[in-house]
């Protein structure tokens, strides 16, 4: 098992591959998942992510179960295993690419992207309850967040799942696409982010992540603060520059 890292241009693409086990996800795969996502946000030339899974099932499938040993469920307690997804908060764009099922934990690696594109073969759900467990890599806290709270709570209580019909349906994802074309769709979205002023998107998700912990007013106040650093940066001017000069900015990120 392994996390498979490519760049095209200023987009990173991050491949789960694990494909036999439906990409789920033992301790070391966490931990080079994590470290991954820690460099692309320190990268300066990388502008926007993208997170897919191998083959032709599944986006990811969670942590894998059968990692756990029989008798040691005293010695790993869930606060005690590393969870990497659970309060991470990447500053750039992350696009979801789903080519299939993205269930319990990898549904909140989903919930972790700004955006996401879906196979129109996949499908989403929280199987936790199921098994005695909640989801603890921040699926409680996101998903409702992310579409109405009851149903959030179906989802998480019932731990059934949704096809991708539905989930575009109630606001999960943003398109459902050919199985084929789910990662062609999800560069071009890429490429597209990767178009505007970087630091200006950075702001942009840094405002909406922070509108989640904050009063309506402090919010308000958060992107006023911003705005007015982002008409400090090179970027600012070169975008004002190229629209008076009627030609396509060329924004380098200062």
């Amino acid at each position: 098992m392994t996390i498979n890292f490519r760049q095209e241009g200023k987009i990173a693409i991050y491949t789960i591959e694990n494909p036999s086990r439906m990409n789920s996800l033992n301790n070391t795969a966490l931990g080079e998942l994590q470290e991954h996502l820690m460099a692309f946000n320190n990268d300066s030339n990388l502008w926007a992510g993208i997170i897919t899974g191998s083959g032709e099932k599944a986006f990811c499938c969670g942590f894998d179960i059968n990692s756990f040993k029989e008798g040691t469920q005293a010695k790993h307690q869930p606060d005690e295993q590393p969870d990497p997804i659970r309060g991470l908060e990447i500053t750039k764009p992350l696009i979801a690419a789903i080519n299939g099922a993205a269930l319990g934990g990898g549904l909140e690696l989903a919930l972790i992207c700004d955006l996401r594109i879906a196979s129109d073969k996949a499908v989403f759900g929280f199987p936790e309850v199921k098994l005695g467990l909640i989801p603890s890599w921040g699926g409680t806290q996101r998903l409702s967040h992310q579409i109405s709270s009851c149903q959030a709570a179906e989802m998480l209580f019932t731990g059934s799942n949704i096809d991708a019909s539905t989930a575009m349906r109630i606001g999960l994802i943003n398109r459902v696409v050919p199985h084929d074309q789910v990662l062609t769709c999800a560069l071009s979205l890429a490429e597209t982010i990767c178009r505007a002023a970087p630091l200006a998107v950075r702001a942009t998700k840094e405002a909406m992540l922070k509108s989640w912990q904050v009063s309506p007013e402090e919010g308000l106040q958060i992107e006023k603060a911003l705005s007015c650093h982002l008409k400090t940066t090179a970027d600012f001017h070169e975008g004002m520059k190229a629209f008076r000069e009627k030609r396509k900015p060329e924004f380098r990120g200062k």
